[in-house]
């Protein structure tokens, strides 16, 4: 996938991660088999692509992906899909106000959505209640956080403008880097060293794994470590961590187990729509476990970046109180008392210096 590309897909629920990867591509337009919005729940994803001004045409059918090959040019019109000059498939052209239409009656279909992640989360609790209670499983890391603020940086929606918000909080508290997947990447482009890598290598750049960072591979509870290969060819050392949560939530918990005193974070969703979205519906119980037990601590970038805005340092204030001496002192020279003043400083500071010979003589 790449810039100018039409993508010709089949999810159901268009998820607001994959439409974020389909606009960071540049992609030209979507074609989706199955209807983007089913009306079970407002899913975020629709909403993402027409609002970034690219063509979606829904609900072409089964028969477009087998008509249409990859490496084909394909040409949108009306809801229309050609290959060539061949009409290849019909669907529904989605647009801001029929997708707005769409999440006011998908609304309707909340509660059931509900009622199942309520029974989800009781199933993740009893399966990983050892890790969340107890914190059996979470890796040891020599990166120390115990008193000291943590930034976690994850690939969500405008994490990298995000990230450049913080800067004068970066600046004067020094916290604790950690990168989640691509997030890490963010850190190194915005010239910050990551202290912590947590996600697959696979989506993390090699020049980010080499960086000095400590990685954490997340792993299936059976111990299988996707990406794990890849470090071990790169000659990183890294440790696993045996667990169904995603990375952002891994990420989370590594930092409150270290006793971080606050967590802040850039690139994390966990909105009631965000949590409903069929692309964070496996991970869902952990993403509102994690919110639970990290608490008090978890503070959003946006927020901070907003506090920080209205700061005045220290050092302003000083380079401030310097200047005005700087002036004063400039004014006094050009005025016509100038010389007084002059004179007057010269001979109170000969006789500081004779006193201060006399007590030693």
């Amino acid at each position: 996938m790449s810039q100018g590309d039409v993508v010709i897909l089949d999810q159901l629920d268009l998820d607001r991660a994959t439409a974020d990867a389909l606009v960071r591509a540049e992609v030209a337009g979507v074609v989706n088999a199955s209807p983007s919005i089913s009306g079970r729940f407002p899913n975020l994803g629709p909403e993402v692509l027409v609002g970034a001004g690219i063509p979606l045409i829904d609900g072409v059918g089964q028969d477009a992906l087998r008509a249409i090959k990859e490496g084909s040019k394909v040409r949108l019109l009306d809801g229309t899909v050609y290959v060539g000059d061949r009409e290849v498939a019909q669907g529904t052209p989605q647009t801001v106000e029929s997708v707005a239409d769409q999440m006011i009656e998908a609304k309707a279909g909340m509660s059931a959505q509900l009622e199942a992640f309520s029974a989800n989360t009781m199933e993740f609790l009893r399966r990983e209640r050892t890790m969340f209670l107890d914190g059996i499983g979470v890796p040891q890391l020599t990166t120390v956080m115990k008193g000291r603020q943590v930034l976690v940086v994850a690939p969500g929606h405008e994490h990298v403008a995000d990230l450049k918000a913080l800067k004068r909080y970066i600046g004067e508290h020094r916290p604790v880097l950690i990168g989640v997947e691509s997030g890490a990447d963010a850190l190194r482009a915005a010239g910050y060293k990551p202290d912590v890598i947590v996600g697959d290598p696979n989506g993390i750049a090699t020049e980010t794994l080499r960086a000095g960072a400590e990685v954490v591979v997340p792993a299936h509870p059976d111990g299988h470590a996707p990406g794990l290969g890849r470090i071990q060819d790169l000659g990183i050392g890294a440790v696993t961590f045996p667990a169904s949560g995603n990375a952002e939530d891994l990420a989370l918990i590594i930092a409150d187990t270290h006793n971080a005193d606050l967590v802040v974070t850039v690139g994390f969703q966990a909105t009631l729509r965000e949590f409903l979205d069929r692309g964070r519906s496996g991970s869902n119980p952990s993403t509102f476990l994690t919110r639970l037990k990290v608490g008090g601590k978890l503070v959003d970038g946006k927020a901070v970046a907003a506090l920080h805005r209205s700061r005045v340092s220290v050092l302003a204030i000083v380079l401030l109180v310097m200047a005005a001496m700087v002036a004063i002192a400039a004014a006094v020279a050009v005025s016509g008392v100038g010389a007084a003043y002059t004179d007057w400083i010269t001979e109170t500071w000969n006789s500081f210096v004779v006193w201060l010979k006399g007590l030693f003589s």
